[in-house]
């Protein structure tokens, strides 16, 4: 009866139905407040402050973080060093720092609505504690590393494929 569209929201294929086939059509009103009622995993929850993908607002907010994550962290991590010393770098460091945090709190509370329920509803709630937690943890030790003076997190980034000065003379002197 009603031509069907396929979605893809956060890894689910929703069906929606689009408009009539038929010549006939529903009432508007009634055909908005479908579309617009919020879905019932996320309407139990939205009530808590940890519930970070409740809405079309951590929605757009993931969404928005998502873009800057992918434009600024390379054009900050392939920048020369000599434009990012200093200030530069700590608030930027700072500022990716938080976005990670966010990202990751906003997308495992997505996870936490899809899929504790289907173990317990009880553990909806546990699992945004957690996921405030590792936000959290995120946030904290990403800060620490950004503001430390030895180049930030650049400078971690970099410091995985630079080789350590003791493994280096071992390698020269032959031994392993």
């Amino acid at each position: 009866m009603f031509a069907t569209t396929r979605r893809l929201v956060q890894g689910t294929i929703i069906r929606r139905a689009t408009t009539p086939v038929t010549t006939t059509t529903a009432p508007a009103a009634s055909r908005r407040s479908l579309s617009d009622a919020s879905p019932p995993s996320s309407s139990s929850s939205s009530s808590s402050p940890l519930a970070g993908d409740a809405g079309k607002k951590a929605t757009h907010i993931h969404h928005h973080i998502t873009t800057f994550l992918a434009l600024s962290t390379p054009l900050y991590l392939l920048a020369p060093d000599s434009a990012t010393d200093g200030l530069i770098d700590k608030v930027a460091g700072v500022g990716i720092a938080a976005s990670i945090s966010a990202h990751s709190w906003i997308g495992m509370n997505y996870v936490a609505t899809d899929y504790a329920p289907k173990i317990s509803r009880g553990m909806v709630g546990p699992a945004r504690v957690f996921n405030a937690a590792l936000g959290l943890a995120t946030f904290v030790g990403l800060g620490k590393v950004a503001m430390n003076g030895r180049g930030g997190v650049k400078g971690a980034v970099k410091g995985l494929w630079r080789p350590n000065a003791a493994a280096a003379a071992r390698v020269v002197d032959g031994k392993k």
